[in-house]
């Protein structure tokens, strides 16, 4: 990755998380700083994480390898040909609240077979299956999955460091992401906007699993809305990552932990931005609770945002899939145009 020149000023709190295997100061120090975090606004900058820097820079290298082949190479692991929502999406085919995001991106999961689906099957069953991985770039496969274990761990660390910040034990969520929570993992690439056609390189939105780990390359665009309406940037920080935190922590505080709204502006024309996103989630057949919280954090709760045009749900496979299907509706109608409804609700046939 290019390294910048000079200091990077943010207006986010940045969390050296080496300092919560450190002494016990320094961990009552990381908790600390989380727990009012995790209420303001649950967006942070990650450092002392412990992933190889050359690791990080084979991945963005090998994602812009990956976005520079030939079109015809890339469609040819479209994400229609995907009934499990793998593979790749050219610029402007995935929505936002309806509206098109312009970037390119390849999303994978966890590669396993595809299970049997019949009229019993819960419905989000049809997400699991195997990846599509490109010919043309055998390098990509190893490298993706490589990293993939690497922000797993992340991920799943963060959320113990999570619990403990709302007074938990550290594995109060294991029980509802063992032994295979979901991994999703997108590559990405915004075109600047002499080819998008807006300055939508996705629109505001909130994350569906737990926790997100970003990594930026240098181009900006990451915008955080907070709880008062502002925009915050969060340009790229060398050696960071962006943590944020998603629905299935809101759902299980009660809205102590906020979902909280974010979204990227397209890069300027004649620039281009990259990013490598993964989102830690739950088991697709489990419910998130409600917590037990102490008194205090119950006193600053807020409860579940309520938006009709993206309703929350505590079954984790019929969330997931209800933000998949409405995020590509091509791969909706060609291949699950029977879970496809018009209900303003957000329900999909079949779910519950």
């Amino acid at each position: 990755m290019t390294v910048h020149t000079s200091p990077v000023q943010t207006n986010l709190p940045n969390i050296d998380f080496s300092r919560f295997h450190g002494s016990p100061e320094e961990r009552s120090d990381v908790v600390a700083e989380l727990r009012k975090t995790l209420h303001d606004h649950g967006f942070f900058y990650l450092t002392g994480h412990g992933v190889d820097p050359k690791l990080i820079a084979d991945v963005v290298s090998v994602a812009k390898r990956f976005f520079a082949l030939p079109t015809e190479e890339k469609l040819k692991i479209e994400m229609v040909k995907s009934s499990h929502f793998r593979g790749y999406n050219r610029a402007g085919l995935e929505r936002t609240r309806g509206e098109q995001d312009w970037r390119e991106q390849l999303d994978i999961n966890t590669e396993v077979t595809a299970v049997p689906i019949s009229p019993d099957t819960p419905p989000w069953n049809r997400l699991l299956g195997p990846n599509q991985w490109p010919e043309a770039l055998p390098e990509l496969k190893p490298l993706l999955l490589a990293y993939q274990a690497e922000v797993i761990r992340i991920g799943i660390d963060v959320l113990r460091a999570i619990a403990v910040a709302l007074d938990q034990p550290e594995n109060v969520f294991a029980d509802i992401y063992e032994p295979q929570p979901s991994q999703l993992l997108k590559i990405i690439r915004y075109p600047g906007r002499d080819v998008a056609q807006s300055d939508q390189g996705v629109g505001a939105h909130k994350d569906g699993g737990f926790v997100t780990v970003l990594l930026q390359d240098v181009t900006p665009g990451l915008r955080v809305r907070t709880e008062e309406g502002v925009w915050i940037d969060a340009p790229s920080v060398p050696g960071t990552f962006v943590i944020n935190t998603g629905e299935l922590l809101e759902l299980a505080t009660n809205g102590y932990v906020r979902a909280d709204v974010h979204g990227v502006v397209a890069p300027p024309a004649g620039s281009e931005r990259f990013s490598v996103a993964f989102f830690l989630g739950a088991r697709y057949d489990a419910t998130i609770p409600v917590i037990e919280r102490p008194a205090d954090l119950r006193g600053a709760e807020r409860g579940v945002t309520v938006d009709v045009l993206n309703p929350i749900f505590r079954e984790v496979g019929h969330n997931h899939l209800k933000s998949r299907l409405r995020s590509h509706p091509d791969v909706a109608l060609a291949h699950h145009a029977d879970l496809v409804s018009s209900d303003p609700a957000g329900r999909v046939t079949g779910a519950h």
